[in-house]
């Protein structure tokens, strides 16, 4: 499908039908803690006695039990256009990145020392399905998400429907991939998928770019799409997500325009 018009509210396809408007966000999951934090703009990552806020170009390291930054890093943005997520891996901070919105897409991983926020070393990925825009690690391996989008920053012929989980190797190399279900595309449109963590008890969790709500998948037993479990309100809208490793059932995200890192109380069902 050649895309020749958008409509900048809805993404929307020009001469395609209009969609139902998707139904409201859920309440809100209750909130335990908020640490206000100047990079939060992009994300957060938490190793449970700390917990990192991201943005394009920086990231601070904070503790989780008085809100005190203790570490931060700045980088050039020509060189870090767009780091969107983030995830503890031992004694690194792996962080999902790409030239959004510039175009051809391009990706790479980028990976910092988590004790002082020192850039570490670059895996530059280079052309791929989409914009990476989350990682994380489970079962062994690295769990990716490839944004697409519908308008700024999407490429010709594909839009947000082309949003696509990638399992990867411990070299980043795609072993299997996943599509999105139809009725969480329609929730992420005209963005994509900003944020995905999967849980202590080994279940995915995936966020949108700005409505206030997650999403519990499960991976198919036959087939490439990913099936949708249930659909959790939230108080921000969007963006990075990352299950804390040490609190049972608490989630952190990020207000962006409140500058602050939150964790949500996610009830277990």
């Amino acid at each position: 499908m050649f895309i020749i018009g958008l409509s900048p509210a809805s993404g929307q396809v020009a001469g395609d039908a209009p969609s139902p408007s998707p139904s409201p966000s859920p309440p809100a999951s209750p909130v335990v803690l908020r640490i206000p934090a100047a990079e939060a703009h992009q994300g957060v990552a938490s190793d449970g006695t700390h917990v990192y806020a991201i943005d394009n170009d920086r990231i601070g390291k904070y503790i989780i039990a008085t809100g005190k930054r203790i570490a931060e890093w700045k980088g050039e943005r020509a060189l870090f256009p767009h780091m969107n997520s983030c995830t503890v891996a031992g004694r690194e901070l792996v962080c999902a990145a790409s030239n959004y919105p510039q175009v051809p897409q391009t990706s790479a991983v980028e990976i910092f020392d988590t004790h002082t926020l020192r850039h570490l070393r670059t895996v530059s990925l280079g052309f791929g399905p989409g914009s990476l825009t989350a990682l994380d690690r489970h079962d062994g391996k690295c769990w990716a998400v490839y944004a697409n989008y519908a308008g700024k920053g999407g490429e010709p012929n594909r839009d947000h429907r082309y949003t696509l989980l990638a399992r990867l190797d411990d070299a980043f190399r795609q072993e299997a991939a996943w599509t999105f279900p139809t009725e969480i595309l329609a929730r992420f449109a005209p963005f994509s998928c900003s944020g995905l963590s999967w849980s202590r008890d080994g279940r995915l969790y995936v966020a949108g770019h700005d409505r206030p709500e997650i999403y519990e998948l499960r991976l198919p037993e036959g087939g490439s799409r990913l099936e949708l479990q249930r659909t959790i309100g939230t108080a921000t809208p969007g963006q990075a997500i990352d299950w804390d490793p040490v609190q049972a059932g608490r989630l952190w995200s990020i207000d962006r325009a409140q500058s602050t890192m939150v964790a949500s109380a996610i009830a277990e069902e």
